[in-house]
């Protein structure tokens, strides 16, 4: 999955690592993020003893380097996980650190934003899965919440598509004929007279003597 596919918007993480200049050796840039690359790249230097004799400014570079390496991580972690499907493997920019490690200062999950080819429902739900990938982390970062909002324009244009297609079914189908007995003003029609004969019936028939009960006042 190419990160850089005009139908992939990629997450940028949520904070953008300030790094100096540095060598093709020192900065790569590794797909997929597997479990090995941590523990290989700390066994060359993390340790207590590495960290000795280090400067007052190099350990303050490291403990930022640390922090800002697991934010990153959380942060892709939280996009591929809720992405699923839809969600590419996760792209890591490293920076060596003064312990000689290599820690991640940035990151980027491919997502899949176009929409199901002649099905608007199923796009409908890619897009909810999208739109919330996108704005898992904790902190969005500006390019998170582009994503979000794409997403939404492809989710709006579909749930457009279902409605129309639903206003079309409803026009197709058949209209019951006129002075028919499906007809509702055909059936008013047939009600009406007979009640009228009923009435006229009752009306005759009070012409002729007839005994009742009646109320009568105490």
């Amino acid at each position: 999955m190419n990160a850089i596919s005009p139908n992939l918007p990629v997450f940028s993480p949520s904070v953008t690592g300030q790094t100096s200049p540095r060598t093709e050796a020192e900065a790569r840039r590794a797909d997929g993020g597997s479990a090995d690359d941590q523990p290989k790249a700390r066994a060359r230097g993390v340790s207590a003893a590495s960290e000795q004799g280090l400067s007052p400014g190099e350990l303050k570079q490291l403990t930022e380097l640390k922090a800002r390496d697991r934010e990153v991580r959380a942060h892709e972690a939280a996009h591929q996980a809720v992405g699923g499907q839809y969600a590419g493997a996760i792209s890591y920019t490293f920076q060596r650190g003064p312990d000689g490690a290599q820690y991640a200062v940035g990151g980027e999950v491919p997502i899949d934003v176009s929409p199901v080819p002649g099905d608007p429902q199923a796009t409908i739900e890619k897009m909810r899965v999208v739109r919330a990938a996108a704005m898992a982390p904790a902190e969005p970062s500006g390019q998170d919440r582009a994503v979000a909002a794409e997403a939404m324009q492809v989710m709006l244009k579909a749930q457009s598509e279902v409605m129309s297609g639903q206003e079309g079914a409803e026009d197709a189908q058949p209209k019951p004929e006129q002075g028919s007995d499906d007809d509702p003003q055909s059936r008013t029609a047939q009600q009406a007279n007979g009640t009228y004969q009923t009435v006229s019936a009752m009306t005759d028939a009070a012409e002729q003597p007839r005994s009742a009960f009646r109320p009568v006042a105490a």
